[in-house]
């Protein structure tokens, strides 16, 4: 499909969006771009403003104020065009029970082969959708999603409901969606965005408290990361080890195996500690064990960024 921004490589671009209920606002001066191919996931606790914000994108909903684009299309003033080029599967996904889409002719037929294919739906092309599994349904949405090639694909919980095999099917349905397609995914499941997702924003009451790749975040989260290291040696010595090291914040001392002790240093933002554990190790004849720095999980960036007396800072 053509459309009007071919040149800059958005293929959805929000500035300053806000949506208002009576007095609440749902969404409150959102900005943030997706480039072509790329899979984003939108993260956040049930009322962040998410589904909101895809309801908008997909014209199902108007915003109080501010200005989306896809592909270079205003969804205000050019819905038409924005709706040709958007599959949408909203939450709980509900489905004609009697047909995939209201498509006609030769290019129709060949879309829905083509989709059902690659859904995994040829074996139960022929049955009616309301005697389907959760599973299959959701595969169904996909492909009522994909039918007729849209730019930009957008799924609104789409592993809900699911068991851990149909979630896992699904899961790898998505991935492979990349690059064809641009894909805008919501979901509270942090799972979800590690396995699916090329870049998150964190949403909370509405804002966009972070954005970028869940490995930068966890990068960002290290900065003030703790160091693990099991050395044998007398307590009293580690403690004054740490205590005159100007880097380490904080630490806490436990036995481990053997004689060794287990030393959870927290560092200075910024700083890794794990050079100057080992050559104070070396220098002291300390046995060294284990030297390791903890990798966050998306679990703890998204509480970190979620937390409430964070959100108050706004």
């Amino acid at each position: 499909m053509t459309d009007g921004s071919e040149s800059n490589g958005w293929m959805i671009e929000v500035e300053n969006l806000t949506k208002r209920y009576a007095a609440a606002r749902a969404v409150n001066d959102v900005s943030f771009t997706v480039q072509r191919g790329e899979i984003v996931g939108l993260l956040g606790p049930n009322g962040a403003g998410k589904s909101t914000i895809m309801r908008v994108l997909s014209c199902f909903m108007p915003a109080t104020s501010g200005t989306v684009r896809v592909a270079g299309f205003d969804v205000f003033t050019q819905a038409d065009e924005v709706r040709r080029r958007i599959g949408y599967m909203p939450e709980n996904n509900p489905l004609h029970r009697d047909l995939l889409k209201g498509l006609r002719g030769a290019v129709a037929r060949e879309r829905v082969d083509t989709v059902m294919q690659q859904c995994g739906l040829l074996d139960v092309r022929k049955r009616i959708i309301g005697q389907l599994s959760k599973g299959y349904q959701q595969r169904v949405g996909l492909a009522d999603a994909l039918v007729h090639e849209p730019d930009l694909i957008i799924l609104d919980e789409p592993t809900i409901g699911l068991d851990p095999n149909q979630i896992r099917a699904v899961r790898q349905l998505i991935k492979d969606l990349a690059g064809r397609h641009t894909v805008l995914l919501s979901t509270h499941i942090l799972p979800e965005v590690e396995m699916i997702c090329s870049r998150v924003l964190i949403l909370g009451h509405g804002r966009i408290l972070a954005a970028d790749t869940p490995e930068n975040l966890r990068q960002v989260m290290s900065q003030s990361g703790q160091v693990v290291a099991e050395i044998i040696a007398p307590l009293p010595e580690l403690q004054a080890a740490w205590e005159a090291m100007a880097d380490v914040e904080r630490f806490d001392l436990a036995p481990a195996e053997g004689e060794y002790v287990r030393c959870a240093l927290t560092a200075r933002p910024g700083v890794d500690l794990r050079p100057q554990v080992f050559e104070l190790a070396c220098s002291r004849g300390w046995p060294l064990r284990e030297l390791s720095r903890s990798r966050h999980s998306l679990e703890d960036i998204f509480f970190h960024f979620t937390r409430p007396d964070r959100e108050e800072e706004h």
